[in-house]
């Protein structure tokens, strides 16, 4: 419903027909020892003056007044300058600036109930300043609310995380630009009503909550030393069967069941211990 007013008058017109004013009202008043009309057309003059001059307005960039004439909304004044308008209107100026609201990390509850800590940084600017104004009570009040509601929303669509390497869900740690876009959606639906804009919005804090903190860490570590067990020991593997395919095919030793046991053991036990190994040195035959 928001429309621009685009019927202005110059203010610097305005600022002369007040010169002018100002001297015809002096003029009047300096006469009017000798004729009473004239103090009485200087009062009037005067009266001029400032009902002119409280219709003066100065519009700087990205900025924009919102006019309402007895209740009834008239337009918007977002051309910059200096203008007069009728001196009736009742002004709220309404900067369209992009602003940043770096909301503080607040505790909810990821999709499986985990209780997690999350905060983000939202960068949005006015877009319709009729519903700006008319649509919401205070539409930076209306904007810091409804952030901290479309978090705790996401935050109850998505796991804080993902320990299985196999699943595919989008969790909030590793979800990158998609828990992003669903973020910026969920608030650009939240914050049409009032004429606001979603330019950006981030995640810009993310932890386990203090008191699963601990375990949380202490499963991720196990997890981490699981994974890396799993690729050494599937080294390890391929590296035995290399030796074994190596040793048989160039024929350097021909070695029984008992035996390749005996060596892929040893190997096993070299190739995947978390410690340096100490070698024995076998000075007999391979039978002692």
């Amino acid at each position: 419903m928001e429309n621009e007013t685009k019927s202005l008058v110059s203010g610097y017109l305005s600022v002369l027909i007040i010169i002018i004013l100002i001297a015809v009202a002096i003029g009047c008043v300096v006469n009017s020892q000798d004729n009473v009309l004239m103090g009485v057309l200087g009062g009037i003059f005067i009266i001029l003056v400032i009902f002119i001059a409280k219709g003066l307005i100065v519009v700087n960039p990205n900025e924009s007044f919102v006019m309402v004439l007895f209740g009834e909304y008239k337009g918007t004044v977002k051309r910059n300058g200096f203008f007069f308008v009728n001196p009736f209107y009742v002004r709220r100026k309404i900067t369209l600036r992009a602003r940043n609201l770096n909301r503080e990390p607040i505790k909810v509850n990821d999709k499986l109930g985990n209780p997690i800590m999350i905060g983000i940084v939202l960068v949005w600017q006015v877009n319709d300043t009729y519903k700006a104004a008319f649509e919401v009570d205070d539409y930076a009040h209306f904007v810091d609310i409804q952030s901290e509601s479309a978090t705790r929303k996401l935050a109850g669509h998505y796991a804080y995380d993902n320990f299985d390497d196999e699943q595919k869900e989008i969790t909030l740690r590793a979800g990158g630009e998609e828990v992003h876009v669903a973020l910026e959606r969920e608030l650009s639906e939240r914050l049409a009503m009032a004429g606001i804009k979603v330019m950006e919005a981030r995640i810009s804090y993310l932890a386990y909550s203090s008191e699963i903190a601990g375990a949380m860490l202490r499963r991720q570590q196990a997890t981490a030393v699981v994974a890396a067990r799993t690729k050494i020991v599937e080294g390890a593997v391929s590296m035995v069967e290399l030796a074994l395919n190596s040793l048989s095919k160039k024929q350097i030793i021909e070695l029984d069941e008992d035996k390749k046991a005996a060596m892929v053991s040893n190997l096993m036990v070299v190739l995947c211990s978390d410690k340096d190994t100490t070698p024995v040195v076998n000075t007999g035959t391979l039978h002692q």
